[in-house]
C-alpha cells in the first residue's frame, strides 16, 4: 500500500463524531435536515418571529461564497432567501474565541452576493442581513439564550444605523427566561432533552431518517478523511520547513568553523542560492 494513502478508519473517531451517534449540533447533519424547507421555515421562524418566513423560497445548505478568486470564501451551513433578507445559519460546535470576527466575514459576502443579483438596482434594495450562529457554549458568558447584535451610534444608544445588517448568537445553555417556550425548546432538544413540542417531534424523526441515510453518510466520511488529509499535508509541511530551518542552522555552524559553500552544501543539502543568504 501507499505509504502516502491516507486510509480512514472509522472505528478510530470519538465516539460523539460517529455517524450513528451524530445530532443536530453536527453541522453536516444540520445542514441535511434543513434541507426540508418546512423543518427550516419554522426554525427562523422561532429565531426570528418577524421575518415573513412562507416568503423564504429556497435553502441552500453547505453553500460556498468567495468575494474573488485570490481571496478567502466561506461556507454556509444554511443559507435562504426572502423577498427582502438573506439568512445564514451556522451550527456552531466548537468556542474558537473569534467568532464576532467571523461574523463580519459572513455578512460582507452576503453582502456582495446581494449586490451581484439582477433584482438589486440601487442599495435600496439591498436586503436585510440576518447571520445566526447557533451554539452549545455561551459565547459572551452572560448566561443568555440569545444576543442579538446591530449598529448604533456610540453617542447616541437610541439611534440605530437601520443598516439592515443583525447578527444573533443562539446560547443552547442559557439560564435567563428570555426567549419563547417553541424557541427554549430547539435550544433545550440540541443539549439532549426531550420534548412534546411537535417542531422537535419532526426533527428527531428526521435525525432518525438521515441517520438511515447511506449517501450522506459517505460523504460525512469523505469530508472526515479530507479534513485528516489536509491535517496530514500541514504535518508533512511543518516537518519539511522544520528540516529546513535544522539545516540552516546547521549551516551557519559549519560556515562558523571555516567550512567552504561547497562543504557546506555537501552537508546540508542547501543550495548555494540558499547559503548565499546566510
Amino acid at each position: 500500500m501507499d505509504k502516502n494513502v491516507i486510509v480512514f478508519d472509522e472505528s478510530l473517531l470519538p465516539s460523539e463524531q460517529r455517524w450513528e451517534n451524530l445530532n443536530l449540533s453536527n453541522d453536516f447533519l444540520f445542514g441535511k435536515v434543513m434541507q426540508d424547507l418546512e423543518l427550516c421555515r419554522e426554525l427562523i421562524h422561532r429565531i426570528l418571529p418577524d421575518v415573513e418566513i412562507d416568503r423564504i423560497r429556497f435553502v441552500e445548505t453547505q453553500k460556498s461564497l468567495q468575494a474573488a478568486i485570490d481571496t478567502r470564501g466561506v461556507r454556509f451551513d444554511l443559507y435562504t432567501r426572502g423577498d427582502s433578507e438573506v439568512i445564514d445559519v451556522e451550527m456552531q460546535a466548537l468556542n474558537r474565541g473569534y467568532l464576532p470576527k467571523r461574523t463580519r466575514g459572513y455578512h460582507i459576502l452576503m453582502g456582495i452576493d446581494a449586490m451581484n443579483k439582477e433584482t438589486m438596482k440601487t442599495y435600496k434594495d439591498l436586503p436585510r442581513a440576518f447571520v445566526i450562529f447557533i451554539c452549545p457554549f455561551d459565547p459572551f458568558g452572560r448566561g443568555r439564550h440569545i444576543y442579538t447584535f446591530r449598529n448604533f451610534c456610540c453617542e447616541d444608544k437610541d439611534l440605530e444605523l437601520n443598516d439592515g445588517a443583525v447578527t444573533i448568537f443562539l446560547n443552547a445553555k442559557g439560564t435567563m427566561d428570555d426567549v419563547s417556550h417553541e424557541l427554549r425548546a430547539f435550544l433545550d432538544f440540541l443539549t439532549g432533552k426531550t420534548s412534546d413540542d411537535p417542531f422537535i417531534k419532526k426533527l428527531e424523526e428526521a435525525l432518525n431518517e438521515a441517520r438511515k441515510n447511506s449517501s450522506w453518510r459517505r460523504e460525512y466520511m469523505m469530508l472526515l478523511m479530507r479534513d485528516q488529509e489536509k491535517i496530514e499535508e500541514g504535518r508533512i509541511a511543518g516537518l519539511a520547513e522544520g528540516r529546513r530551518e535544522a539545516n540552516f542552522e546547521t549551516a551557519r555552524r559549519l560556515r562558523d568553523m571555516g567550512m567552504t559553500d561547497s562543504d557546506i552544501h555537501r552537508a546540508t543539502n542547501l543550495s548555494f542560492e540558499d547559503l548565499r543568504k546566510l
